[in-house]
């Protein structure tokens, strides 16, 4: 970071003088324990540099310690807004090695937990997000329709926040009775939700000037620092592996992917919405399409010994593209394993959208780019 090297700016008839500020690791706004260098003349930010590593837990060296069915449960405690959707990338990434053949029921219903897990991250963080902003209805409403995901989630593995619900092969136990009709009473009122979401906050005069212009990230930075999920897709490219790296049964579904235009605070806001329609489509096609049969390939052994070789598994988390690289050397455990998580990657770009900026702003920005400290520092 520059605070000496360069002179600060010189602001009409006044001599800004440049200084050095921590905001975090202890800030609200930093969601967990975020440090971020500040180089700022007055309320300007020159550079911010984030500081991590302070919940750092080892986790990648732990995979290689344990069974790869023990690791599963660990996959949780990554992303625990999102744990489903590590689930499910760590078993791609495992099964790739074994070369097994996934139910297509249990295809459907893996589709169904990922876009549902999709809806209730993306309803945590608009929560999260407004009230940083200073907003608290919005928070209020999206625990409102996450708690009906969370009670569709108890019902079928018994848990709340960490699943442990993918197998490979398939998942761990069948959907119970009551869970369609109960997925589809959730999403027949979900539209109006949305909408109610987009009255409180579209076009709302102070929404509009805390995040309009703000925090802008261009196409060319968004793809030069590798960032992936809404951000990338927000500064205007239309990047999905739902999509364009097809996985599971995403193909037989039709929707779109919406994307930004400038980039900044509000696009990332008003795709993560798009999206939450998005999913809401996809279930309805999951849902009246779901086959019966089997939840897992019969003769599947208890212990998974892959053979010896390397697999990297990926799925479209709504943080990003979430992956999970194997090593294998034929035995029980895995000898390597590491993490590709989105937030790490796309809080790389902070720099790059809040360089002259206020420093009331970097709350936004911060906010917009949706992070979660358990992945970030594994």
């Amino acid at each position: 970071m520059n605070t000496e090297n360069s002179p600060p700016a010189n602001r009409g008839l006044l001599e800004v003088e440049r200084l050095y500020l921590n905001m975090g690791p202890q800030h609200p706004s930093t969601h967990g324990v975020l440090r971020i260098g500040l180089v700022i003349e007055g309320e300007r930010i020159v550079d911010a540099e984030p500081d991590v590593g302070y919940l750092h837990r080892s986790i990648e060296k732990i995979a290689e310690k344990r069974t790869y069915l023990q690791f599963i449960p660990l996959t949780d405690r990554l992303d625990y807004v999102a744990a489903m959707s590590n689930n499910f990338a760590y078993v791609l990434a495992v099964e790739s090695l074994l070369e097994i053949e996934v139910p297509r029921r249990a295809q459907y219903i893996r589709v169904i937990m990922a876009e549902l897990q999709r809806i209730a991250s993306h309803l945590v963080w608009m929560g999260a997000f407004t009230n940083d902003l200073g907003a608290a209805t919005p928070l209020l409403y999206g625990f409102r329709e996450r708690e009906d995901i969370l009670d569709l989630y108890e019902m079928t593995c018994g848990a709340r926040l960490t699943y442990n619900y993918y197998r490979f092969g398939g998942v761990s136990r069948d959907i119970p009775t009551g869970f369609v009709p109960g997925a589809k009473k959730f999403i027949s009122g979900f539209w109006k939700k949305v909408d109610e979401y987009e009255e409180l906050l579209t076009e709302n005069e102070i929404f509009l000037k805390r995040t309009k212009g703000v925090g802008v990230l261009s196409r060319e930075d968004a793809i030069s620092y590798a960032v992936s999920g809404p951000m990338l897709r927000a500064s205007g490219v239309k990047w999905d592996l739902r999509k364009d790296r097809p996985y599971s049964v995403y193909p037989e579904f039709a929707f779109d992917v919406p994307t930004g235009e400038t980039g900044d605070c509000w696009d990332r806001y008003k795709v993560r919405i798009e999206e939450m329609r998005q999913s809401r489509r996809i279930l309805e096609q999951a849902l009246d399409g779901i086959p019966e049969g089997e939840i897992l390939p019969p003769k599947l052994p208890r212990t998974i010994r892959p053979k010896k070789g390397e697999a990297y598994g990926s799925v479209e988390a709504p943080r990003g593209e979430l992956g999970f690289y194997v090593v294998s050397d034929g035995g029980t455990n895995p000898v390597r394993l590491k993490i590709r998580p989105p937030c790490f990657v796309n809080l790389g770009s902070l720099a790059a959208m809040v360089h002259n900026c206020l420093i009331a702003d970097l709350v936004a920005i911060l906010g917009s780019i949706d992070i979660v400290l358990g992945e970030v520092d594994r």
